[in-house]
């Protein structure tokens, strides 16, 4: 890489926060170029160039919450459609699970600029990521992100007999949708009536839409982990604090 880039974008290639995150940190002046603070907006950097970020952004970063939310059915994911309500409803001292370890006290103030990194579907329970961190938000639903989804998804065959075992090999790898080929999968089954789907993409309603494909009707679908942190015993509709130690 050697044509110059926006700086906002380099600094979140580089891990350092988003690009709507920069950008704010640049029109405050908490950016630096090789030492010197660049504070208008669109300015563009080589790539051999130092920036760093003043205390102050850093500071800000480190008091923005990620919260782990067991979302139940009947909640959209973002922004609230048609009557129904978004899952950041939930998020309130009060539905805060009580074995929750985090040090981290809630305000309200935690709620502004909290948003779902990925999409569950209105008929879909399950983990969900909402943070104000956009290094997180970034790591989950950026272009190159590659973090494992796992999935619980509770089925019936609509066809004679047994789902067979070519569409089980198909479910794993050789669908499309859209007329894009789907990436491979890992789906296994943990009993008679419930399949284990793991994915590294998220298209539109991809399960369910996989699913028909072959002939199976989701009847109850739910997100258990996500990277390396897992849903766990988190009752539906309560969350909690992404812990320190952890990390997807």
């Amino acid at each position: 890489m050697t044509e110059p880039l926006r700086l906002s974008k380099r600094m979140s290639e580089l891990g350092l926060c988003s690009r709507r995150e920069a950008d704010e940190w640049i029109s405050r002046g908490w950016v630096r170029v090789d030492g010197v603070v660049v504070s208008q907006l669109g300015s563009k950097v080589l790539p051999h160039q130092r920036i760093t970020v003043e205390r102050e952004a850093s500071a800000e970063q480190a008091r923005r919450v990620t919260v782990l939310l067991h979302k139940p059915v009947g909640y959209v994911s973002g922004q609230a459609e048609d009557g129904y309500q978004p899952a950041v409803v939930l998020v309130s001292a009060d539905s805060r699970w009580p074995q929750d370890i985090s040090a981290t006290r809630f305000h309200p103030s935690q709620l502004r600029n909290l948003v779902p990194a990925g999409r569950l579907d209105i008929d879909s329970t399950g983990l969900l990521v909402l943070t104000q961190d956009g290094r997180i938000a970034k790591q989950l639903v950026g272009e190159d992100s590659n973090i494992e989804k796992e999935y619980l998804v509770r089925v019936q065959y609509t066809r004679p007999g047994r789902l067979p075992d070519a569409d089980l090999k198909r479910l794993n790898h050789g669908l499309s949708l859209d007329g894009r080929k789907l990436l491979p999968a890992r789906v296994r089954w943990q009993n008679p009536d419930q399949l284990s789907f793991v994915l590294r993409e998220g298209r539109k309603r991809q399960i369910r839409r996989m699913c028909e494909l072959v002939g199976l009707r989701v009847l109850g679908l739910k997100r258990v982990r996500i990277g390396r942190v897992m849903l766990g015993d988190l009752p539906q509709g309560q969350w909690r604090y992404l812990g320190s130690d952890e990390a997807f």
